[in-house]
């Protein structure tokens, strides 16, 4: 599993992906801080897609693109659509991509219903025309147990999955539900919001199940 510095310039990222191996299926998992594996000790081989990675095994090459604090909304306290993550997703022409952002686009002085929907339309969109042949699975966003740095759980139930569900209606797309396994396991997650190290397990045991029962 790999999680590209922020400082490594995007060159050199470009070159990187030019030389790996093609007959490896590289999936890249694009989201927020629990992506990212914040609060895990040893996050680089604890988040849920360094342990993706590891289910996998073999043949496999999961990307973690995973930015803390990031929205997929275009104008927010910090889009995921200005971050290097954006830019090392693309450069890793993936096959799978999968997107967990929303918990952060809940705060209330992000969250914007119409703008939330348009922008996340905008990215599979993008996603699409730069790689048609890869497949895109819609992540559910956890719950949240606490209003902490603002985030809503109420927007996330009500606002933010009915939106994801249309969007994969639309779409076509696969959902993967990060929220109902997790609604009865506040222990899993210290902080309210983000997972520990047997939480992120469970994101990636979800996922590992979606990927290979494709």
């Amino acid at each position: 599993m790999k999680k590209i510095p922020v400082f490594l310039s995007v060159f050199s990222f470009l070159l990187f992906a030019s030389c790996s191996n093609k007959s490896e299926i590289r999936i890249a998992c694009v989201g927020d801080s629990i992506t990212e594996g914040a609060g895990i000790e040893n996050q680089f081989s604890n988040s849920y897609p360094s342990l993706l990675d590891g289910l996998l095994g073999d043949g496999f090459n999961v990307l973690n693109c995973g930015q803390g604090g990031a929205t997929m909304l275009k104008k927010s306290d910090h889009s995921y659509w200005n971050t290097n993550e954006m830019y090392n997703l693309l450069a890793f022409k993936p096959d799978i991509i999968t997107i967990a952002l929303g918990t952060n686009d809940s705060k209330t002085h992000n969250w914007n219903a119409d703008c939330y929907e348009q922008d996340y339309m905008a990215m599979i969109d993008m996603l699409k025309d730069s790689y048609p042949e890869s497949e895109i699975l819609i992540c559910l966003p956890p719950p949240a147990f606490n209003h902490a740095w603002g985030i809503n759980d109420s927007t996330i139930t009500a606002g933010i999955i009915p939106i994801l569900q249309r969007i994969a209606t639309i779409h076509h797309l696969r959902v993967v539900d990060f929220y109902t396994p997790l609604t009865n396991s506040a222990a899993l997650l210290p902080d309210g919001i983000h997972p520990d190290e047997a939480g992120a397990k469970v994101l990636a045991d979800i996922l590992y199940k979606a990927i290979i029962n494709q």
